[in-house]
């Protein structure tokens, strides 16, 4: 299932794909969060005819594809060739990080950059959304605590995160710099979360071309990983870190999002989101 939330920021109702039909869920839950991604309640959904559902008119705003979430975690440099061309080591263990919530907006939602920043880049990434309570968690079992996968832009202001001492999450939660969705893909539909190819453009130049197999540490790993620090609750997101081509990692110089600027971006079989740069007022 694609499952969608649509409406204005706030008002979010529930939704499924159909196709490319977007269906109203309304009567059936009240809206896409961690407190309905039970395996029962998605299998009650799985039931359900598409067609019988209501179609929804015109072409409403899409929300992130997850309400309330809880927890925004975010894993660095976890792809070898990123790693590679910002010239980093490669990490003995996940780097986290946290996104504040406040970060959180729909596919095509602007991002703003703030009024300081002169260094705002991009980053596509798989998101992952847990659907059961996980805690101490083997790699083994830890996709069976998945309820499904998304596409994240991990949107990142370089200069905030490497130098205003402290850690990343300073660069990384400036307000909109956490665009989710368009869908939550549920996990039966995904065969390997290992062999996603994944893109990122630039007024419609490709900077990222890249593909989940060369993450450093798996999906599975990051799960069993931060299990054993933390519990992992059902509407809480990973983001799973980016490939290559950052704007940090252009040659001969970086290059940064500006003003006006178009960033499109998708993974296989999750969909696509689209964001035009904006400027805090």
């Amino acid at each position: 299932m694609k499952l969608v939330r649509y409406g204005e920021k706030g008002a979010e109702k529930p939704g499924m794909m159909d196709g490319d039909v977007l269906r109203d869920l309304s009567a059936h839950v009240d809206d896409i969060t961690g407190a309905m991604l039970d395996e029962a309640t998605l299998d009650r959904l799985r039931t359900l005819d598409p067609a019988s559902l209501p179609a929804v008119e015109g072409t409403p705003r899409i929300g992130a594809c997850v309400g309330n979430i809880g927890k925004f975690l975010c894993i660095g440099l976890n792809y070898s060739d990123h790693a590679a061309e910002t010239g980093a080591a490669i990490p003995d263990h996940p780097i986290l990080f946290f996104k504040a919530n406040s970060a959180i907006v729909g596919p095509n939602d602007d991002v703003s950059m703030p009024r300081q920043s002169e260094k705002t880049d991009w980053e596509v990434e798989l998101g992952v959304v847990i659907g059961t309570r996980a805690k101490y968690v083997s790699k083994e079992d830890a996709l069976n605590h998945v309820a499904g996968y998304c596409v994240v832009n991990d949107v990142s202001e370089r200069h905030f995160q490497a130098n205003l001492t402290g850690q990343w999450t300073k660069g990384k939660s400036c307000d909109t710099f956490g665009p989710t969705g368009p869908w939550l893909v549920t996990r039966d539909e995904v065969a390997d979360p290992q062999a996603l190819g994944m893109w990122l453009d630039v007024n419609g130049k490709r900077m990222q071309t890249g593909n989940t197999a060369t993450m450093i540490f798996t999906v599975a790993e990051i799960i069993e990983h931060l299990s054993h620090l933390f519990t992992l609750e059902p509407g809480d997101v990973i983001s799973t870190g980016t490939p290559p081509g950052v704007g940090l990692g252009m040659k001969p110089e970086p290059v940064f999002l500006k003003e006006g600027d178009v960033m499109e971006l998708g993974i296989d079989g999750l969909g696509t989101q689209r964001q035009n740069v904006v400027r805090d007022a």
